[in-house]
């Protein structure tokens, strides 16, 4: 059974443990390929820089290409409800929160692929 994730370190801890780390960032660059987003990580990115990458990128989706944003969202498959859950008062906050539920996500299907292939 998996266990989610609650924070990133805990996430990355996860996937690098279970070497699938690589696996997290090749699913990452696929989907937001696939949603015409441009943001491509390099496969050796420290876990700091994706943070910090992946936050930057949603933030400015929301300000500034919000139907882009919402198109992430759906390809990458984040549950509605969990985003709604979110307090959107504050964006900064909101796309932090946010890229946390893409990783989550992204983090689902590697692990899922790799449990059952």
């Amino acid at each position: 059974m998996m266990q989610v994730p609650t924070n990133f370190n805990q996430l990355i801890e996860e996937a690098n443990a279970l070497d699938l780390y690589k696996q997290l960032i090749l699913q990452l660059n696929k989907d937001f390929l696939l949603a015409n987003v441009d943001l491509d990580f390099h496969e050796d990115v420290l876990p700091s820089s994706l943070k910090l990458l992946l936050h930057e990128t949603v933030y400015r989706l929301i300000q500034e290409k919000f139907t882009e944003y919402l198109n992430l969202l759906y390809i990458i498959d984040v549950p509605e409800k969990d985003v709604k859950a979110l307090n959107g008062d504050d964006v900064l906050m909101l796309s932090e929160a946010v890229s946390f539920l893409i990783l989550k996500r992204e983090w689902q299907k590697v692990w899922f692929r790799n449990k059952y292939s």
